[in-house]
């Protein structure tokens, strides 16, 4: 195995150039001046899940207006694309020069702390096979949260009878043609939500196979609404209108979060009712739009402009409640002897969970098990020195706590020697 001779050495090593990497490395430019830093992405691009993934209609599942950096203001619709998103992450790379501290195509495989020296020793592969080391005193961990190598994908009965094409989002093929197809995305989650309504004016028809329903929240997906009309109209300079939106998407969430764990069943039925306004009169919303849990138990899924509810609605889609008996030549059969006709099927079951990117860790010679750690303020491990590491929020947008994780960072390294 080769390795460089000189480690290359810098104060910060940050892992992973997506959206809480480089939100990392903006906010230490410009609170720890003084501390260099380099960023190790095992991919060729930034952006991470808004590069990796490319399946119809990928975009985010919280609004821009709280999913934005604190640094830099989002001006587009509140829920955004992915291209949108790349685009937005690229100017904030070029606004800030970070390019030439990012090392692409290194992924890191071991990472050892030394007491003797207070130092992390790095090891990652590059794109070429060879193993480059680098030193730092802090590590952050910025990879994200699940697996960029293969997502979650349950093995279904009678797969290899299936004459079509079975995918997960995750390896989306870039040059698939679903036009005129019959397709089935098995899953209810936001990836399922987003896939149907977009391939929906493409495809023969298209079914979501859910084994139990989601709860989803409709948004108007207006970059002005008429209260942000009103105050451009009072000439209400920019920056403030654009702060009162994402106090107003704030406290929105909030009263939705809070009012979900105290009023469930009056939550429940205004989801269902404003759901039942955009589809047809006749529709068993009981059967494939009532969770059996009650809202916020589980994620809630966002749907623009209801675009999912207007796909089943023109009949260009369908969803389907029920489990999988196996898999057919023509597609999947289910327990209640139904049979889905299929070209392909979609496998949105969900990511494979790891926490800090399958890296091996050492503290003075002696392995670290990941699960025998706690951490403190979910940020930092214990018995892994000057290590953070990201995890957003969950019910809320992920770079809200990101960030605050960053500051808290950069407080701690600005004050070490």
């Amino acid at each position: 195995m080769n390795r460089n001779a000189t480690p290359e050495h810098r104060d910060v090593i940050i892992i992973g150039a997506g959206i809480s990497g480089i939100g990392a490395a903006c906010h230490l430019q410009r609170e720890c001046p003084g501390k260099d830093y380099v960023i190790l992405e095992a991919r060729d691009a930034i952006g991470g899940t808004w590069d990796l993934f490319r399946y119809p209609g990928i975009r985010s599942d919280s609004d821009l207006y709280t999913y934005e950096y604190d640094f830099k203001p989002w001006y587009g619709q509140p829920i955004a694309t992915a291209a949108e998103i790349l685009r937005y992450l690229h100017e904030v790379v070029d606004e800030n020069k970070l390019e030439p501290h990012i090392r692409f195509g290194h992924r890191v495989s071991r990472a050892v702390w030394s007491t003797e020296e207070a130092l992390w020793t790095v090891e990652a592969k590059n794109s070429d096979g060879e193993t480059r080391c680098f030193t730092g005193c802090f590590l952050f961990m910025c990879q994200g949260y699940f697996n960029h190598q293969a997502g979650y994908r349950p093995a279904f009965p009678g797969e290899e009878n299936f004459k079509g094409l079975i995918i997960h989002p995750q390896q989306w093929p870039e040059d698939l043609d679903y036009t005129g197809k019959q397709i089935v995305v098995i899953g209810s989650g936001a990836t399922a939500a987003t896939i149907v309504p977009a391939v929906a004016e493409r495809v023969a028809h298209v079914t979501q196979l859910q084994r139990s329903p989601s709860y989803y929240q409709l948004l108007d997906n207006l970059i002005e609404d008429d209260m942000i009309k009103e105050l451009r109209a009072l000439h209400v300079p920019p920056e403030r209108i654009h702060d009162i939106k994402r106090r107003k998407s704030l406290e929105n969430s909030r009263v939705f979060a809070e009012r979900s764990a105290s009023e469930p069943d009056i939550v429940r039925q205004e989801l269902l009712a404003i759901a039942a306004t955009l589809l047809p009169a006749d529709y068993d919303i009981g059967t494939h739009f009532t969770p059996r849990y009650d809202p916020w138990k589980e994620r809630v899924c966002l749907l623009p402009d209801g675009d999912l509810l207007k796909a089943v609605a023109s009949g260009k889609a369908s969803i389907v409640t029920d489990h999988v008996e196996c898999f057919v030549e023509e597609g999947i059969l289910l327990k209640s002897g139904q049979t889905l006709q299929a070209d392909i099927i979609v496998c949105a079951t969900g990511i494979e969970l790891c926490g800090l990117g399958n890296i091996e860790f050492t503290v003075d010679d002696n392995p670290v098990s990941l699960p025998d750690t706690w951490t403190y303020k979910g940020i930092m491990l214990s018995d892994l020195p000057n290590l953070a590491w990201t995890f957003g929020y969950i019910r809320s947008s992920w770079t809200l706590r990101s960030d605050l994780i960053a500051h808290f960072v950069c407080r701690f390294t600005c004050g070490a020697a």
